[in-house]
């Protein structure tokens, strides 16, 4: 792995992970064009969102000690008892949408390694999420808040992250708006996405990490300097997206997939 080449990758991971546009996309897309690139499985993707994942837990550390916080006892924790109820409540959805997620990922884990290898099919599913992102920023009403979360919302909004192992399909775009979707406030939707990638990224790290013995030392530091750049850039990016969910703009980025997503299968057909 070259060195420049994996910081270049860790800054498309950290920019495109938490904008609705799909990082896996961008990634399949981006490698498409280096000349040579190679990786051990999908081990270095799933690095560089393990580097996001990093930002992710920096970014919601008060929500993740709130989660936490509520099966303390009383006595070791500052909620009260509503707020001790409401947070148990969310980590059961949490476990809920993982549980889907990880059951489809699994059964279609042959089909999404092949699908890492073509840019074409990335593209594609740019324009699927590119239309996700216009429908859901055409929906009103969505002011349903944590505490008004089912398990419905759960299994549905798990069904969409198992989905966006598509490369292309945006993870925070498709769960974000599935949630919008179902009328669910934009940010609680956006933090329920972030708290519900946690899991999931772990565990595709703990999969991935088997090929850790097929890479040489200037490897492993290359890969480290793409984690390391993806954490710093997505943290800046969590706070972007944040904004701009509180001003209703994705569909801005449904046009930027749906560019970006022609343009590519543009270039891959007629091989510029």
């Amino acid at each position: 792995m070259n060195f420049c080449n994996a910081i270049a990758l860790g800054i498309v991971q950290g920019l495109t992970e938490f904008l609705p546009v799909s990082s896996s996309g961008h990634l399949v897309i981006v490698q498409s064009f280096i000349p040579a690139f190679r990786q051990p499985g999908v081990l270095f993707d799933v690095m560089l969102h393990f580097g996001t994942l990093i930002a992710v837990v920096f970014f919601l550390f008060g929500d993740i000690s709130a989660l936490v916080s509520a099966f303390f006892p009383r006595t070791m924790s500052h909620l009260s008892d509503e707020d001790r109820s409401r947070k148990k409540k969310t980590v059961y959805l949490i476990v809920i949408g993982t549980i889907v997620t990880g059951a489809i990922g699994l059964a279609s884990k042959n089909l999404l390694y092949d699908l890492f290898h073509s840019a074409r099919a990335a593209a594609a599913m740019l324009l699927v999420t590119g239309l996700l992102l216009y429908i859901a920023d055409r929906v009103t009403g969505a002011d349903r808040a944590e505490g008004d979360m089912t398990t419905g919302d759960a299994l549905i909004i798990g069904i969409a992250q198992a989905v966006a192992l598509i490369p292309g399909i945006s993870r925070s775009g498709a769960t974000i708006s599935t949630g919008m979707l179902r009328h669910i406030e934009g940010e609680t939707a956006a933090r329920f996405s972030f708290l519900l990638s946690i899991p999931a990224i772990v565990g595709a790290t703990i999969l991935e990490l088997r090929h850790l013995t097929d890479l040489t030392e200037n490897d492993l530091f290359a890969y480290c300097a793409g984690t390391a750049t993806a954490a710093l850039i997505g943290f800046l990016t969590l706070k972007i997206l944040f904004y701009i969910i509180k001003r209703r703009q994705l569909r801005y980025f449904a046009y930027y997939c749906w560019v970006a997503g022609a343009i590519t299968l543009a270039a891959k057909t007629f091989s510029w």
